[in-house]
């Protein structure tokens, strides 16, 4: 599941000034407006104050526009249904997918969360900074990136959270199988690879030198909250060290389409199995699951099946999402990776899938914060009861008698609960 493309090389060091939220500013005011700390107006949210954090690479800017609160259901209430569009070492290099898809969610109704691998903000000739467990420094299983990389990958980071996005993480470099994998990594080994991943985003501007380029308008002590492990490996370790560093959901492993419980105190929002159209087994939700189940090893197979095998992730996912959405309502969570494999018809499979399930009734496309932020505003005994209905199956009764016993009152403080 790596993304085996490196961020595409460009030349030019880009002093990212559009749409900025901290601006960029010139002559002695830009000394003043740049001392870390100083509070700024921030044109990116009119009206407010950007205070700069460290070297000024992140900014608290306030609460995330476009974040819902989130509502208990109400007795008898059908569940909505939920569906995570989710993408793997979130970065933007030539392809322009992670533009492409920040305006794919903006003209569907969605929010997606977009998991930054932190190596993607560390240029290569600061690579020895990484200092990844059970590898030499500067070790990367996915490389680093270079100045013009770095200025596109916030530029499209900044306004993906703006536009209400998450900002995971697919941490650093991405090491998997038995040789030093993260399979193998101890609690405290992962520790060390989530701070570094954290610092890498918390000091892009020195680590580059663009010390005017516009700030992240996140503190990401504070947004980061949740990622996914590289291949899936490592997760209970992963999980263990998470949970203690305040993360408040986990996508590593692989589930059934049924509702999602807590593991070690984090929300198990894993990918699922869904129908392969013409197989007989089922199909992790992910575009790399379907590419090594198609063409195998090689990234770019026969032409002539592109199309097809396109339309094989497509007609999967949309099968399982019908599942759910005539069935239990469980939340519907898909990965993927910002690559072009096999002609780019994943690319196409998803956006095909968005424009079709996120203009439903009923139907909420929401990052993995949104998702945990609902289910955590439940009556833990509507969860309880959600979580007997099966993969693909409704209320014999109706939602309205399932559901149909009083939740107890949201406790004070919880999200959802009622304001006095």
């Amino acid at each position: 599941m790596a993304a085996n493309q490196r961020i595409a090389v460009g030349v030019a060091v880009a002093a990212v000034c559009a749409s900025s939220l901290a601006g960029c500013a010139s002559g002695p005011e830009a000394s003043r407006q740049g001392a870390p700390g100083a509070p700024q107006k921030g044109p990116g949210l009119p009206g407010s104050v950007v205070r700069l954090i460290g070297d000024g690479s992140t900014a608290y800017t306030g609460a995330q526009p476009h974040l819902p609160r989130p509502g208990r259901l109400k007795a008898g209430e059908k569940p909505p249904q939920f569906v995570v569009f989710s993408w793997d070492g979130a970065g933007e290099d030539s392809q322009k997918l992670f533009s492409r898809f920040r305006q794919v969610a903006k003209a569907n109704n969605a929010t997606m969360t977009f998991f930054l691998s932190g190596v993607y903000l560390l240029p290569e000739e600061k690579r020895d900074l990484y200092r990844p467990p059970r590898h030499a420094p500067g070790s990367s299983d996915i490389g680093f990136n270079d100045a013009q990389g770095i200025a596109d990958t916030v530029e499209q980071a900044r306004l993906a959270w703006l536009e209400g996005n998450e900002i995971g993480t697919h941490f650093n470099g991405h090491f998997c199988g038995p040789d030093g994998g993260v399979g193998k990594w101890s609690v405290d080994e992962w520790k060390s690879e989530i701070s570094q991943a954290k610092q890498f985003v918390k000091t892009w501007r020195t680590n580059t030198g663009m010390k005017k380029a516009a700030s992240l308008p996140f503190d990401y002590d504070k947004e980061l909250i949740g990622g996914r492990t590289p291949c899936l490996e490592g997760q209970k370790n992963f999980v263990k060290a998470a949970s203690r560093l305040g993360f408040r959901y986990d996508s590593s492993g692989v589930n059934n389409q049924e509702w999602p419980k807590k593991k070690d105190g984090l929300w198990d929002l894993s990918m699922q199995l869904v129908p392969f159209p013409g197989h007989t087994f089922e199909q992790l939700t992910m575009d790399y699951n379907f590419m090594v189940n198609q063409s195998g090893t090689q990234t770019q197979g026969d032409p002539a099946k592109f199309a097809y095998w396109g339309n094989e992730m497509r007609d999967g996912l949309l099968k399982g999402f019908r599942r759910a959405y005539d069935g239990n309502r469980a939340p519907l969570v898909i990965g993927n990776h910002f690559e072009s494999w096999n002609g780019g018809t994943y690319m196409r499979a998803v956006e095909d899938v968005v424009k079709e399930v996120c203009n439903k009734p009923d139907v909420r496309c929401v990052s993995f914060h949104q998702l945990a932020d609902w289910l955590d505003a439940q009556d833990p005994r509507t969860l309880d009861r959600l979580r007997t209905l099966e993969v693909g199956e409704a209320p014999k009764q109706g939602w309205a008698s399932f559901l149909s016993s009083r939740p107890a009152p949201a406790p004070k403080g919880v999200p959802g609960a009622p304001r006095p």
